[in-house]
């Protein structure tokens, strides 16, 4: 299996501000943090002012409360108000292999053809 949000956030009938989209896009395969560990909630985010203000934070030890206090109403400013400076921008590691918009069925087609084609090229061993 696998877990292909991020891909899916960029889709046109994925109902997520253009902003978030167009970040998504422009990201390189550096550009996402991972904020929440020190608290056992990890998430990967996009880097920002608040990832890094949040990891700052972090780092000098601040408490659940506070960092959750941070972070509050932050995916609604990314994905509704389109704030990707203070909002909560969830992204995967394969943000820098996004590169365009398409449809989930353009997206879904493109992954199979890619499938197919490593398939073929590939020795499967029984």
């Amino acid at each position: 299996g696998v877990q292909m949000g991020t891909a899916f956030i960029v889709t046109e009938e994925c109902q997520v501000h253009e902003n978030y989209k167009n970040e998504i896009i422009r990201a390189r395969d550096i550009d996402s943090k991972v904020t929440g560990r020190s608290c056992g909630h990890p998430v990967r985010t996009l880097r920002n002012q608040m990832t890094k203000l949040y990891l700052q934070k972090e780092k000098e030890g601040a408490s659940f409360e506070e960092l959750e206090a941070l972070t509050l109403g932050g995916l609604k400013k990314a994905v509704v108000e389109g704030d990707v400076k203070n909002g909560s921008l969830m992204a995967g590691q394969s943000a820098g292999l996004v590169t365009e918009k398409m449809t989930c069925e353009m997206l879904i087609r493109k992954l199979v053809k890619g499938t197919e084609k490593q398939i073929r090229g590939s020795v499967f061993y029984e």
